[in-house]
């Protein structure tokens, strides 16, 4: 989950909300039967929003939830390794 006194929760909501908004306009252009070009102009676009969402999700998780949780700091990083090795398959 997001932690931090900045809380980057409300950006991370409206970014996927946009995202969100952009799929439906993607499946509207699809019934529309729009040009396929434009259609995977807009899918790589709603792509790019959402990778940059999870990017800003995984650098909160790293400078709050790593460095912050020392306790648990070994499991923290192994369980990060986990999830960019299943990322790179």
């Amino acid at each position: 989950m997001v932690k931090s006194t900045k809380s980057p929760k409300r950006d991370l909501i409206n970014r996927l909300n946009r995202v969100e908004g952009q799929i439906r306009g993607i499946k509207g252009m699809i019934d529309e039967e729009r040009h396929c070009l434009d259609v995977l102009t807009q899918i790589w676009a709603a792509s790019s929003a959402l990778n940059k969402t999870a990017e800003i999700l995984a650098e909160n998780y790293v400078k709050e939830c790593l460095v912050n949780d020392r306790e648990s700091f070994s499991a923290n990083v192994d369980e990060l390794v986990k999830a960019i090795k299943a990322l790179m398959n």
